[in-house]
């Protein structure tokens, strides 16, 4: 996928360090760039945006049966709305039907209007919420999803 000021790849070792500031920036509690590696396995995947060749934003998921579940959607402060998280979700969504999944799921503080903003234009729908999920600082989080379209050939 490719847009005028970015562009976004799979996730590879060379982007854990970045990927990992990224964390640091965005979250409370971010993933070490350790764990990060679980999105170059077999069980997850992992995507990049790239402006200028610098990791601006990032996204993973993780694969369970008939399911990706998005791990983070980081995007650094400098980047915010200018369609890396829309790009990623799409990433994330095409890779998820890929592997025949049949739904997207993921959590969001509830306090996080933007990022739920996005996740709802993008097809999530709130199914429930996680008491307390968050604990730096202590905060629900909603449980969205995305139904996926089976293709019939």
């Amino acid at each position: 996928m490719t847009d005028r000021a970015f562009t976004v790849v799979r996730m590879t070792r060379e982007h854990l360090s970045a990927a990992a500031e990224l964390e640091r920036l965005c979250f409370h509690e971010p993933w070490s760039e350790k764990s990060l590696e679980l999105l170059l396995g077999d069980a997850a995947v992992g995507f990049v945006c790239l402006r200028d060749g610098l990791v601006i934003a990032y996204g993973g998921m993780l694969w369970a049966p008939d399911e990706g579940q998005v791990t983070n959607v980081a995007v650094h402060p400098d980047a915010r709305r200018c369609g890396c998280g829309r790009k990623l979700l799409a990433a994330l969504t095409e890779a998820a039907q890929a592997r025949g999944a049949k739904q997207i799921s993921l959590e969001v503080r509830a306090s996080n209007g933007a990022a739920i903003a996005l996740y709802e234009s993008d097809g999530y729908e709130t199914v429930g919420r996680r008491k307390n999920f968050y604990r730096t600082p202590r905060e629900d989080a909603l449980v969205m999803v995305k139904k996926l379209q089976i293709a019939f050939i």
